[in-house]
């Protein structure tokens, strides 16, 4: 037996037009405070017939890092693509523990949620962690896994109920059904030099683990030369903003993390040391 989820409405509903994402890109390339409605209606628009555009989105992101937006603007952004698709409930499944997850901001050899989420099941605890893949010059948890061969990062809602039920955690993907929003804008971010921008980055982590329905999260926020975020500034802003119950630690990122960085190379490391075979 599983527990229904959620739907939080049409992903195109409130969006009238082409003219509203042009307003509200222009309103914050000018730095101004955007409404609740005006967010609500360019993310709705990502799933909409003749929404918005690649190009539009990438200006969007443009205006959002060179101009920054308020703690509402970012609350309002996170709720938004946390509901562009299904919300998780996790209660109908009668879990014999808690549902939580993590999520490290990431760095040159980090393998700290590969490690985690077993770990955290052999505890018992269930982790249904909805990870991202690479920005910057760093590997994400998904391109990590991928290098295993037949490694699916995309799983239905149907097969992470199964597996975090059966396995006590899975790493999946955003898709379709779970945070839609922000696999989409994720994209665009990392080739467009917008990656950098703590409202996105905020609005992303916490869309896909607000939409997969934990009930706490812990933040490794890393700070460092080998970090995605290289300022401790950076770092606690990130880790300020969070919106359900959270634990954040700022955690060093100046030399690589264990002893290899590489997709594969960091794969069979994390092997190695879950197998109680040694590593750092």
């Amino acid at each position: 037996m599983t527990g229904a989820p959620t739907t939080e409405g049409d992903a195109g509903a409130g969006y009238s037009s082409e003219i509203d994402v042009v307003e509200t890109v222009r309103a914050k390339r000018d730095g101004e405070v955007l409404s609740t409605a005006a967010i609500d209606a360019l993310i709705a628009s990502i799933g909409a017939p003749h929404g918005v555009s690649d190009p539009q989105l990438v200006a969007f992101a443009m205006a959002v890092l060179l101009r920054g937006m308020n703690a509402r603007e970012c609350a309002d952004l996170t709720r938004s693509m946390t509901h562009s698709g299904t919300v998780m409930d996790w209660s109908a499944e009668g879990l014999p523990g808690p549902c939580i997850d993590q999520h490290s901001t990431g760095g040159v050899g980090d393998k700290v949620s590969l490690l985690l989420a077993p770990m955290l099941a052999a505890c018992g605890a269930f982790v249904p962690m909805v990870s991202g893949r690479g920005l910057g010059h760093t590997g994400g948890t998904l391109d990590k896994l991928e290098s295993i061969p037949g490694y699916r990062a995309d799983a239905s809602l149907s097969q992470l109920r199964r597996l975090v039920r059966e396995c006590g955690c899975a790493i999946v993907g955003t898709n379709s059904e779970l945070a839609p929003a922000d696999a989409r804008l994720y994209a665009v971010r990392d080739v467009t030099a917008t990656v950098e921008s703590v409202a996105l980055i905020t609005a992303s982590i916490l869309s896909k683990k607000l939409a997969a329905g934990v009930e706490a999260l812990v933040m490794d926020v890393k700070c460092g030369n080998g970090a995605f975020n290289p300022s401790l500034e950076v770092a606690r802003d990130v880790a300020a903003q969070a919106g359900l119950p959270v634990s954040a630690l700022i955690t060093d990122m100046n030399q690589v993390l264990g002893s290899s960085a590489g997709n594969a190379l960091e794969i069979a490391e994390v092997l190695t040391a879950l197998r109680g075979a040694g590593g750092e």
